[in-house]
């Protein structure tokens, strides 16, 4: 039997790079039980305590609310706006629309430090106080860009006829986008606005720039790390992530289910 060196080379390269993206989660999941003191750069004993008292750290609870609360409130706005925007863009022409596509993109290609920086200079020039609502705000305006491109996708791969045909049994405009239209784009919308919550949870860059006094999960988790990221913020890591793993498990066994009833009934 011939050996073939090509034939194994894809699936090597592919566990080690898969390898080597999941060594600094499976580094902050082991020292997430790691019994430490002041830091947690060396390894003390296995201990539950941080995982049942994981805000007994100063500090720790109240940066990773700050972050959740930005980002939903980010999320929502950012969402609804993108929506309207990429709607707009697909279904209507006017003018500068294709200024406004440009222009749209241009968040996601400049680097954070530029639109860090450029914001807090702004807002410093106009006397608005650095903190939760800056940071807010500098997080819908780099999220919008991926809600709109996002959404676009969606709404420019949907069969008019559909609406069409609601408005020929005699739909009124507002019941044809709730009815119909709403319920084809929510797949895109969702996922836009998962992507925009992801993108603001996990920012540190322009945040950093504009938050003031205000401490989120990113920053906290960078000031801690000279010392070592405590082991209190390992598990908040820990959890998100595997969060984050039941959510996409049970929303992929969801739709396998949806699936096979389709086949089945067809």
């Amino acid at each position: 039997m011939k050996f073939s060196l090509g034939k194994f080379t894809l699936p090597i390269y592919a566990v080690l790079t898969f390898i080597y993206l999941l060594i600094p989660i499976f580094y902050t999941f082991v020292f997430s039980f790691n019994d430490s003191l002041k830091t947690n750069l060396i390894w003390r004993g296995f201990t539950f305590d941080k995982w049942l008292n994981v805000c007994q750290r100063e500090g720790v609870c109240e940066a990773f609310g700050n972050s959740i609360f930005i980002g939903v409130i980010s999320t929502v706005f950012a969402t609804a706006l993108g929506t309207a925007i990429a709607v707009a863009l697909v279904r209507y022409r006017f003018r500068f629309r294709s200024s406004v596509n440009l222009l749209l993109f241009l968040p996601m290609a400049t680097p954070e430090v530029v639109l860090g920086a450029g914001l807090a200079s702004q807002f410093f020039n106009l006397g608005v106080q650095k903190g939760t609502f800056t940071i807010i705000l500098a997080h819908i305006m780099f999220c919008l860009s991926f809600v709109v491109v996002t959404v676009k996708a969606r709404v420019a791969s949907l069969d008019p006829a559909l609406e069409e045909a609601g408005r020929d049994l005699y739909a009124n405009p507002r019941q044809v986008f709730w009815k119909i239209t709403f319920p084809l784009l929510l797949p895109g919308i969702s996922a836009a606005a998962l992507l925009s919550f992801a993108l603001s949870f996990d920012d540190f860059i322009i945040t950093n720039f504009n938050a003031g006094a205000d401490m989120t999960f990113p920053r906290y988790v960078y000031t801690a790390a000279a010392r070592g990221v405590p082991a209190e913020a390992n598990v908040i890591g820990s959890a998100v992530f595997i969060l984050a793993i039941v959510i996409v498990l049970a929303t992929q066994i969801n739709g396998e289910i949806k699936r096979r009833r389709l086949s089945k009934k067809a």
